[in-house]
């Protein structure tokens, strides 16, 4: 597999404080200099909708495949110990404040160039507002990899926007699902044609099943979500578009940010 990560730092994981905006517990830790996000799978809530396996390994998993992609989506992500167990481990990113890879406009200030259009709504005070995200290749393999794996919860706060322009996802509990649960903000693409580097990433995926990924994979996902996967990169490239909401549901997670 493509690899873009460095090893894991070595030492024991310390506490520095808990991320309270999570739903489910999530920390800040330091291993050494490296400041790191930790769930403990101890820490998870049971979720009625996804009831095998846990979300720590579908993080995990996450990253693996982004890895397969050669995309540097994911933060480098690893299953390690801390003070409440096993968890997911994740290093940490300082993100850009100035930048707002997906943002909720007024209706009458929509940008143009460089930029894709999602839907229009009312906020709390009634005002007409529309939700937008960059047009940027960065955007785009993450919304390939979204549909790949099954993202049931990309929201806004889960692009970070990095120095430089690139974008790192997070937040992959909810993904892998045998069933049909894709909930991004990021359909400004729809019925788009796939470029020649997002079919290849496909591609790379499929063809990475049948070897090292699908042993990546073993024992972080059931072999049925392995086998959506492979169905999920067989319906992508067969119809070489990005595609449009479908099913009972919901298009957008909530809240959306």
């Amino acid at each position: 597999m493509t690899t873009n990560a460095v090893e894991p730092p070595v030492g024991e994981l310390e506490l520095a404080g808990r991320i309270r905006t999570a739903s489910n517990a999530t920390f800040l830790g330091t291993i050494g200099e490296t400041a790191v996000v930790y769930k403990p799978i101890a820490g998870e809530k049971p979720l009625w909708d996804f009831p095998d396996g846990n979300l720590a390994h579908r993080e995990v998993a996450a990253y693996v495949v982004s890895e397969a992609l050669g995309w540097n989506i994911v933060p480098h992500t690893w299953l390690g110990q801390g003070p409440l167990g096993e968890g997911m481990v994740q290093l940490w990113q300082d993100i850009d404040p100035e930048q707002d890879p997906v943002d909720l406009v007024p209706t009458d200030a929509v940008p143009g160039d460089g930029w894709r259009h999602v839907f229009d709504g009312d906020d709390e005070e009634d005002r007409p507002v529309s939700l937008i995200h960059e047009d940027t290749a960065a955007l785009r393999r993450m919304a390939v990899f979204d549909v790949l794996v099954n993202n049931a919860d990309r929201k806004g706060a889960h692009v970070l926007a990095m120095p430089g322009g690139h974008r790192y996802g997070v937040d992959h509990g909810l993904t892998f699902h045998v069933e049909h649960k894709l909930r991004t903000v990021l359909w400004g693409w729809i019925d788009d044609e796939l470029s020649d580097d997002e079919r290849a990433g496909a591609t790379r995926i499929r063809e990475g099943l049948g070897g090292e990924l699908g042993t990546a994979l073993d024992g972080l996902l059931s072999v049925r979500e392995v086998d959506a996967l492979a169905a999920r990169c067989d319906r992508l490239l067969a119809r070489g578009r990005f595609p449009a909401p479908h099913g009972h549901m919901p298009a957008v997670p909530w809240p959306l940010f």
